[in-house]
């Protein structure tokens, strides 16, 4: 009978490289983000808040581009299973996960992709067309849909794991992040409020 280990070669280091990767990324921009907004320290360093926010977008960036390129390693280093390769459903998938994540990038700018709110760069208003017309997450799912999009057309079933850690990890990293985004926004409409009533409090 066949064991979870004939799909799925845990010894791999690589492996291991690539769930430490996926799960250190939304760990570090949280915690980074957060500390920004506390302390501004990056906009003190960079002397101005968009500064602050572009070097914190090319460093996200980086890392993203660095988790991959892991994650296809780790694909290379495993096991191959033909139930699994499923190259038209996985091109679909990535292609659409691409569209989420670029149109995602399009509609929000760079601040408002990179966590421009944690540095008091805010939006006029939120955005509501395409793709945010077909999930309020675009960015985070169609990231997921690519990892399992690369995952089917290869055949590896470590890359279904893998891509189900990031929908776990995402998932709470929207628990984490939406509610503290709203209190952001919320915090500017109260002001607002204040400033109009002169300076009284509701």
């Amino acid at each position: 009978m066949a064991s979870l280990s004939d799909f799925v070669d845990f010894s791999q280091p690589s492996l291991q490289w690539a769930a430490l990767s996926i799960a250190f990324n939304p760990i570090f921009w949280n915690i980074v983000a957060r500390t920004e907004y506390r302390s501004h320290f990056l906009t003190r360093i960079f002397g101005n808040a968009y500064y602050g926010c572009y070097f914190l977008a090319v460093t996200i960036f980086s890392l993203g581009i660095l988790r991959d390129h892991v994650y296809q390693v780790a694909l290379e280093d495993q096991p191959y299973y033909a139930p699994v390769h499923q190259p038209i459903l996985g091109g679909l998938l990535f292609a659409f996960g691409s569209v989420l994540v670029l149109s995602s990038m399009y509609a929000l700018g760079v601040t408002g992709t990179y966590l421009g709110d944690y540095f008091g760069i805010l939006m006029d208003a939120p955005v509501t067309g395409f793709p945010f017309n077909v999930t309020g997450s675009p960015m985070y799912w169609g990231s997921t849909l690519n990892f399992l999009g690369v995952a089917l057309y290869k055949g590896k079933v470590a890359g279904v794991f893998l891509t189900a850690e990031v929908f776990i990890l995402y998932w709470f990293a929207l628990q984490w992040e939406d509610p503290f985004t709203a209190e952001i926004y919320a915090k500017r409409e109260r002001e607002r409020a204040k400033s109009k009533n002169g300076g009284k409090s509701l």
